[in-house]
């Protein structure tokens, strides 16, 4: 299979579908929509989903639309004498009077493929509001009879900050009157802990946790120490308090960043800069060694023990690698599929290792491991925790998982040497490892155990 992230199909009966929207011409009005195939096919999924217990949150995209949008393609037929002429930034109209052609209308920074919709100061103007709070209703409880569990379970709010706060105001208590389960994520890079307090969204995808990630895994000139990074996550506490830390979305890389195993490969850039050839001619584009795959391991093992709902990136288990778009977007490697190796560098003249592709076996059964232990152990999911730092060096993240009777310790060391982990535990109880297997028993209040090289334990007690 070759690698191009273009898909020709679109749903089971995509002609039958084209010819069911021409027939249908759709428009603002729920009147007018009617259910595809490939509508149906997804309602099924939902349904097939749902009886196994996993949710499904999808993409919404509230401030701008593509040229081909219905509203969009009658302004440009109709301009100004369009029913539509409010719903977009038009910068200016045309001129039928002169031979140019002088429409211009903000494209979503800059790009005029993606034309913007319009707002004022309560955000996104009366018509496409409308139309966006009756599309979401539609995905939320499809056949609309106040039942909302044939429908989507919450919604990820792409570059939410360039909508004005009130109309998200409105559209969170409008998803929340649907379904009041309804999860909501905003797309924010920063701090969002305003917009949890304002009940503008339930959780923010953590970027703040990502590059404190990279800035003690992975960079190397520019590394933090352990305790600043212990600082750092306990900053994200104070933030959003542990209940809400707990709902935000832990990422380490997306389809907006280069994936996590290039960056492994390219340390000492800020996050998600610098993240492509195109960029930086220098980019490593080369698949990662087994090195370089136990530091991606010790990654996710923090990110799988840690505060926060943890979000892995498609086929990172799988052990795809990338720069930023459009090569973290590549086709999901599967164990019984075969792929084309990497050969060629995306800058003209510059050479790589030729890579083969493949699923990645090992590294998946990795991710199900740490994945069971997390469900196995409540303290991992939604307890507290603190740093232990009077065990840490500034190598060695120690911190301490509670919750109720339960009590985790979890080392992680960065270095390329073993180390001794001593830990005052002030207790008697026998204590598990979970990824070894092995059971320390402290002595006289202490606890003794080695942590690899570039590895963690993950004790627990008993």
């Amino acid at each position: 299979v070759p690698y191009h992230h273009i898909d020709n199909n679109f749903g089971p009966d995509a002609s039958g579908d084209l010819k069911r929207l021409q027939e249908a011409k759709e428009t603002e009005a729920p009147s007018t929509w009617i259910w595809t195939k490939a509508d149906s096919l997804f309602l099924q999924l939902i349904k097939e989903a749902h009886a196994r217990g996993i949710k499904i949150v999808i993409d919404g995209v509230f401030n701008h639309t593509g040229r081909d949008f219905f509203a969009f393609k009658d302004i440009l037929k109709n301009q100004q004498k369009s029913p539509y002429d409010n719903w977009y930034s038009i910068v200016r109209w045309d001129d039928p009077q002169t031979p140019e052609n002088e429409f211009d209308y903000k494209g979503w920074w800059g790009v005029k493929s993606l034309p913007e919709l319009k707002e004022d100061e309560n955000g996104i103007v009366h018509g496409p509001r409308e139309y966006i709070f009756n599309a979401c209703k539609r995905w939320l409880d499809p056949n609309g009879d106040g039942d909302p569990s044939d429908g989507i379970d919450g919604w990820r709010l792409d570059v939410a900050e360039e909508v004005a706060k009130p109309f998200w105001k409105e559209w969170y208590a409008m998803v929340k009157q649907v379904n009041s389960s309804a999860l909501v994520v905003t797309e924010i890079w920063h701090d969002a802990s305003g917009w949890i307090n304002e009940q503008l969204t339930d959780a923010t995808m953590n970027y703040m946790f990502s590059r404190a990630v990279v800035a003690f895994f992975i960079d190397q000139k520019k590394a933090i120490s352990a305790k600043e990074f212990g600082s750092r996550m306990n900053d994200l506490k104070a933030r959003y308090g542990l209940k809400h830390l707990n709902l935000l979305w832990s990422m380490l890389d997306s389809h907006d960043t280069d994936r996590l195993a290039s960056m492994v490969l390219n340390p000492d850039r800020d996050y998600d800069k610098q993240a492509g050839p195109r960029d930086n001619p220098e980019y490593n584009v080369r698949k990662p060694n087994a090195q370089e795959r136990a530091i991606q391991k010790l990654i996710v093992a923090f990110q799988l023990t840690f505060a926060g709902a943890p979000i892995i990136y498609y086929g990172d288990e799988a052990g795809m690698w990338g720069a930023d778009d459009p090569d973290d977007r590549k086709p999901m490697i599967w164990p019984e599929m075969k792929f084309e190796p990497e050969a060629h560098h995306p800058l003209h003249g510059k050479s790589r290792p030729v890579d083969q592709n493949g699923f990645d076996a090992d590294l998946f059964k990795f991710y199900q491991r740490l994945i069971q232990i997390r469900h196995q152990h409540p303290q991992l999911q939604k307890g507290d925790f603190e740093f232990v730092n009077e065990s840490m060096t500034d190598d060695l993240v120690v911190l301490k998982r509670m919750l109720n009777q339960q009590t985790s310790y979890l080392a992680f060391n960065r270095s390329k040497q073993d180390v001794k982990l001593q830990l005052n535990v002030n207790e008697s109880r026998t204590f598990k490892e979970l990824w070894q297997g092995a059971t320390v028993n402290p002595v006289n209040g202490k606890l003794s155990i080695k942590v690899p090289a570039r590895g963690f334990v993950i004790l627990v007690n008993e």
